[in-house]
């Protein structure tokens, strides 16, 4: 049987710049923007897992966040505004060996696609989501967004935004991630070392990324100085613990907004199945890839009305 992806499981060193496309290897996003630091991350995490770019899909939203697929060579699904999930979602059941990142904006993915948002991650699919979050709408040249702080001014909100932003730590605890991080385009290192850690948690791993947005969002300046928990004598919290990791994210989520940045990593479940394993448990789901199905021609397709019980 031909393989639908021939670099799956093959082991060798795999250098940075071979996710770097060749067609459009310079971004065009403005200068200071926070989003090469996730793009020069993410490609150092791949290269340090050893990751070949036909193992990896990229599926992003709408914004300035959703042109990352443009700039990094892999499969790729640009989808629609908050939508990036769903199409990832189905990707990784279709093909449990492919390794699914999935990316948009605060606004793409705590806005319009918060909905998904809350139950890929009740579901624990196996899929890492970074979330570009600026506070601002950048694209579309700076409006009000779901994290930005009460009191900001913009294009929507003159007077100052009068609402309270989302707190997107503490909405993806509820809703059910099992790996939570918070970190800064301002601190690659950290941040190449937490998408390593996210991409091999088994289940769905969320990191929210600070990137600032020196064109339309000059109260967020760079996200500096930041802190990282896990170095700092000042916070002792255990990530596997869910009261205290709870506790921890309600005050990095104030703190932003007084101007102290905490980074790192929050909280992390690995003894709960992903949405796979589950399925998979349960004999809802076949041990191989759906879509090497595809490629076999010798499978005898099974339909629907064959599977399920008729209701007498």
């Amino acid at each position: 049987m031909s393989k639908a992806f021939s670099a799956i499981g093959e082991e060798r060193d795999v250098e940075r710049d071979e996710f770097t496309p060749g067609i459009e290897p310079q971004p065009t996003w403005c200068p200071g923007c926070g989003d090469f630091g996730v793009l020069k991350a993410l490609k150092g995490a791949m290269a340090e897992l050893g990751k070949d770019p036909e193992e990896v899909l990229l599926c992003t939203g709408i914004g300035c966040s959703g042109k990352l697929n443009s700039y990094f060579e892999s499969y790729g699904f640009h989808t629609i505004h908050g939508r990036s999930l769903p199409v990832a979602r189905a990707a990784k059941v279709a093909n449990h060996d492919l390794e699914v990142v999935a990316a948009g904006g605060d606004g793409d993915g705590y806005g319009i696609g918060g909905n998904h948002f809350t139950h890929s991650a009740r579901e624990n699919h196996d899929m890492t989501y970074i979330v570009f979050n600026n506070e601002v709408f950048g694209l579309t040249k700076g409006q009000t967004s779901p994290t930005s702080p009460k009191g900001h001014k913009s294009k929507t909100q003159p007077h100052g935004n009068a609402k309270d932003p989302v707190r997107p730590l503490s909405m993806s605890l509820s809703a059910g991630a099992s790996y939570i991080a918070r970190t800064a385009a301002v601190n690659p290192n950290q941040a190449q070392e937490i998408i390593v850690e996210a991409i091999e948690h088994d289940g769905f791993s969320h990191i929210d990324f600070l990137t600032q947005c020196p064109t339309w969002n000059k109260d967020a300046k760079q996200y500096v100085p930041y802190v990282d928990v896990q170095e700092s004598d000042d916070y002792d919290f255990d990530v596997t613990d869910r009261r205290e990791a709870s506790e921890m994210m309600y005050e990095t989520e104030d703190k932003l907004y007084e101007g102290t940045v905490l980074t790192g990593r929050y909280y992390q479940d690995s003894e709960r199945n992903s949405y796979q394993a589950e399925k998979q448990q349960r004999g809802d789901m076949p041990d191989e890839p759906l879509a090497e199905r595809y490629f076999d021609e010798d499978y005898e397709w099974e339909r629907s009305y064959d599977l399920i019980d008729r209701h007498k």
